[in-house]
């Protein structure tokens, strides 16, 4: 196997593991043992191994002397300070993104948000939504282009991932984080930094309160 070829394999295999903790399949606490991994997904240990430090470095796994890797815990005081952080950084990606959308930009979030909309008439997909939610803030981000902005969010929505919560399930829920990012494009269109700062801002707070009630 070339390099190349081993890295591809590493990466697959890391996005895998990541996917498998964000849908529940490994949960908070799992140990993320390299032998028994790499025989569940049918690979050698060093690609294994390369994903889980990874994993690690993505925010997501921890590493104990003598107990090796385990997915992380987020408990709620974690979860606070991740949010707490998030919601200045998100507001910022929304200022920059303003500041540098162009009309092809704008279209393609009025477009995504429209989708959002039209999936409130279908029942709750909690893997799906959140998803939604992410690709959104994400595609915000990109049009921010700010690598260490878009570097230190992802790494947070890595650990805000690890925070179980049904917050998805419920409807009202669903139908309030599409408000709040058509308020977000809304500001966007207009050229409204400010405005797009605190709608981000506002969204990541209200995210935050919602994700920890039960």
């Amino acid at each position: 196997m070339t390099t190349t070829e081993r890295e591809l394999l590493a990466e697959s295999v890391h996005a895998t593991l990541r996917e498998q903790i964000f849908a529940g399949e490994l949960l908070p606490g799992t140990a993320l043992s390299v032998p028994a991994l790499a025989a569940k997904l049918n690979v050698s240990r060093t690609p294994v191994r390369e994903a889980v430090q990874q994993l690690i470095n993505d925010g997501i796994a921890v590493y104990t002397r003598n107990a090796g890797a385990k997915v992380d815990v987020v408990d709620d005081e974690t979860i606070r300070e991740v949010f707490a952080v998030r919601e200045v950084l998100d507001g910022l990606a929304g200022y920059q993104a303003t500041l540098r959308a162009t009309h092809q930009h704008v279209e393609d979030l009025v477009a995504m948000v429209d989708e959002q909309r039209a999936l409130l008439d279908q029942p709750a997909d909690q893997r799906r939504d959140a998803r939604n939610d992410l690709d959104f803030h994400t595609a915000i981000r990109d049009v921010a282009a700010n690598k260490p902005l878009r570097e230190a969010l992802f790494r947070l929505d890595a650990q805000a991932h690890l925070y179980r919560s049904d917050m998805w399930a419920l409807e009202a829920n669903r139908r309030i984080a599409v408000d709040e990012h058509e308020r977000i494009v809304a500001a966007i269109r207009s050229g409204d930094a400010d405005g797009a700062r605190a709608a981000c801002c506002a969204h990541v707070a209200g995210l935050a309160v919602r994700i920890r009630r039960r």
